[in-house]
């Protein structure tokens, strides 16, 4: 790439040039035992087939009333599934099994101190838990239906005791990340008009207990700051008859949870029979703007479509024990650690800690030792586990039959390493394409029926047909070697049902770029937009290349540019701030900061770690920064904006293109001699960049 001849294209203009990955089989052991291997269920899901076909999945559950309509498009792009139909997701999850089946362990908790016990709880016992904190919600808090709740906690099976509980009573959920910060966490409660917080006073992480109680102090200034005020904040003990918090509980308003349930013990609350397109859950994601948008998902569509998928995508059996190595606070393991697993009787894995404490053998300990058969995990971890313990899986006695990759494209190098070492050339492998928004899978290849390619997602999922859209609006065939906007053409049970406060968002973000009739009641009219660039092969699988907008996604996790760049403002000195993404070994991509001060104050190292706790501080440890560069003056064009394609260049060591029309293009040389001799000194030169992640580079915060 040079200076003299820049790509100026679109992500639907980009030609793509890599070797295409050949086939990998699944073995035939697991084809035997597959819930599909029989190849007629592409028939049944075919495009003629929609959207009764999802009926299918919708006959796993147990319905209080069945529906009368599949699928009410009379308010597009509002979708309702199932509409008439009654049920309540906390049954499907918990006693309809505890009924059955009510010795079969439903959670296997992990601590993260390897010298502690691991706690089985039975359907009976879950039932129970469930049962006595739904009446503490009901009875001591006067909660009803569809009144929202937050929770703040970390990964301990208090976490879907209490999502079961709400769920119940048919209250509306929204977790926050354990890992983001107390202010983040007000924003959340303000956004969704909770008055009640649930949260823990702490947990473990890499060994240590940490206080998490402090930051629900934060979360409520941050409410009340934005005039939302909290009622009462429910604490959870981490360990019984112990406070793990310096966090003074708050008289009238903070109270401990075994307290209320000492009032409760043995109380039996009726699950309320839900419509089936009532509010569930609100998940947050990132936007390319500050405020965050809260995700409301559906009680009947997104439980039946968790359910499907995870019959069919993540083969689960009643009799596997299952193990997703994500955290509840993000969309995968609300998904697919308690909905999905749950809602088919079969016994899930909820690990407290990191995955390489105390070193990068845990995870194949815990499988061993817990007979895991199922695994499911992002291309973070595995390029983690990989750079930490290469040789680790093979010391291990467990096999897995089954593996999944999930939160962002892998790299077809750590996927044979994934597949060879970590599943022994014994499991099969998904490689899933999907977001927040989502619900459940929408990019996979079927396990049994459809061979594995490296790199690839695969086609879509059984009754979801996406497309790659030009930027005009123009389909781009499958193996033309060009990328696109990837989008689905259809809805799907699992799709989020609206942004919570923000509908007309809900319509701008995901529909209104290749909608071309808004009175159309014609669900075809109607394509969801992803964000994601993709390309497809000749064979119909997907290749997904990244955003197309400006959200960086770190091992996984959204993150958008406006929130960590607001927190950077927060710090006094800070005249101006731009994130950008760099290529990462570990996360796939980091976050790098560059601020300029406000005349009179000079850089330091003090500074740039003033700013970095800043952005700790507003949002999380997930988005504090690889870098704090602080900068003389931001490269900008004439109209003030700031390219920040120019300072993604630099921080990746690319071409930083043309310049000479910016308003201030001596200042690029000055920013690049800095921080590129900066860090060759610290030995931090990322590896030479593909060709696509040059393009994703070059386009990053370009004007549109």
């Amino acid at each position: 790439m040079t200076e003299s001849s820049p790509i100026q294209v679109s992500e639907a203009q980009i030609a793509v040039h890599w070797r295409e990955e050949g086939y990998v089989e699944p073995a035939q052991k697991f084809v035997e035992q597959a819930n599909a291997k029989d190849p007629a269920i592409f028939e049944r899901f075919a495009e003629d087939k929609f959207p009764d076909c999802f009926k299918e999945y919708a006959d796993l559950l147990a319905w209080d009333t069945p529906w009368h309509t599949t699928l009410d498009t009379s308010n597009p792009p509002f979708w309702k599934w199932f509409v008439g139909g009654r049920l309540n997701a906390c049954y499907n999850c918990v006693d309809r099994h505890a009924e059955a089946n009510p010795d079969k362990t439903a959670i296997i908790f992990v601590p993260e101190l390897e010298s502690d016990e691991h706690v089985h709880i039975s359907y009976a016992e879950l039932l129970r838990q469930v049962n006595e904190f739904a009446a503490v919600l009901r009875d001591s808090l006067g909660l009803k239906t569809g009144d929202r709740v937050t929770l703040h906690m970390p990964m301990v099976p208090e976490l879907p005791v209490t999502m079961l509980a709400c769920a119940r009573l048919g209250v509306i959920h929204s977790q926050v990340f354990g890992g983001f910060s107390g202010t983040a966490c007000g924003h959340r409660i303000a956004d969704s008009g909770s008055r009640i917080l649930i949260t823990m006073d702490g947990y473990y992480r890499g060994g240590q207990l940490l206080d998490h109680k402090a930051k629900a102090d934060e979360a409520v200034l941050e409410a009340v700051k934005e005039g939302q005020e909290v009622d009462k904040v429910l604490v959870w003990r981490r360990h019984p008859g112990q406070y793990a918090s310096q966090a003074p509980m708050a008289e009238g308003r903070d109270v401990f949870v075994d307290e209320l349930l000492a009032q409760h013990r043995g109380a039996v609350v009726d699950p309320v029979s839900m419509p089936a397109e009532a509010p569930l859950f609100l998940m947050y994601t990132s936007g390319t703007t500050g405020r965050p948008k809260g995700c409301q998902h559906s009680t009947g569509g997104y439980l039946a479509y968790v359910t499907g998928t995870s019959k069919y995508y993540q083969d689960i059996h009643p009799d596997d024990v299952y193990w997703c190595m994500a955290d509840i606070g993000w969309i995968t393991g609300h998904s697919y650690i308690v909905y999905g697993p749950l809602s088919l009787g079969t016994t899930t894995v909820v690990y407290e800690g990191v995955p390489n404490y105390p070193d990068g053998g845990r995870p194949w300990r815990i499988a061993e030792k817990l007979g895991v058969n199922i695994f499911h995990t992002s291309p973070t971890s595995i390029r983690m586990l990989r750079k930490v313990g290469p040789e680790e899986p093979k010391k291990y006695n467990y096999h897995f039959k089954h593996m999944t990759t999930v939160g962002e494209p892998i790299e077809p190098e750590v996927w044979r390493w994934y597949h060879s070492e970590v599943g022994k050339g014994e499991a099969a492998i998904v490689d899933t394409w999907w977001q927040t928004e989502n619900g459940g899978f929408l990019g996979s290849t079927l396990p049994a029926l459809q061979p594995m390619k490296p790199g690839s997602c695969g086609p879509g999922v059984l009754g979801v047909y996406p497309v790659i859209y030009d930027e005009d609006g123009n389909e781009v065939p499958k193996g033309s070697g060009k990328a696109g906007n990837i989008c689905i053409r259809n809805p799907w049970p699992g799709i989020f049902q609206t942004i919570w406060g923000q509908p007309d968002r809900f319509v701008s973000t995901y529909y209104t770029k290749y909608n071309k009739d808004q009175d159309s009641k014609d669900w075809r009219d109607w394509p969801y937009f992803a964000g994601d660039g993709a390309v497809q092969a000749g064979d119909g699988y997907f290749r997904i290349l990244g955003r197309v907008d400006d959200v960086i996604n770190v091992a996984g996790h959204r993150l958008g540019t406006k929130e960590i760049e607001s927190a950077a403002l927060t710090v006094g000195e800070v005249a101006e701030a731009a994130a950008v993404p760099v290529i990462d070994e570990i996360r796939g991509r980091a976050v790098e900061v560059y601020v300029s001060l406000k005349p009179g104050f000079e850089p330091s190292l003090e500074m740039a770690d003033k700013v970095s706790r800043a952005i700790e501080t507003e949002i999380g440890k997930i988005a504090r920064p690889k870098n704090v560069w602080i900068v003389p003056d931001m490269p900008k064009t004439r109209s003030g904006k700031i390219m920040r394609r120019v300072i993604a260049s630099i921080s990746n060591f690319a071409d930083v293109g043309d310049v000479t029309t910016l308003a201030n293009p001596e200042v690029v040389e000055n920013i690049r001699h800095h921080v590129q001799t900066e860090k060759v000194a610290r030995d931090d030169v990322p590896r030479e960049l593909t060709e696509l992640e040059f393009e994703e580079i070059k386009k990053f915060g370009a004007e549109t």
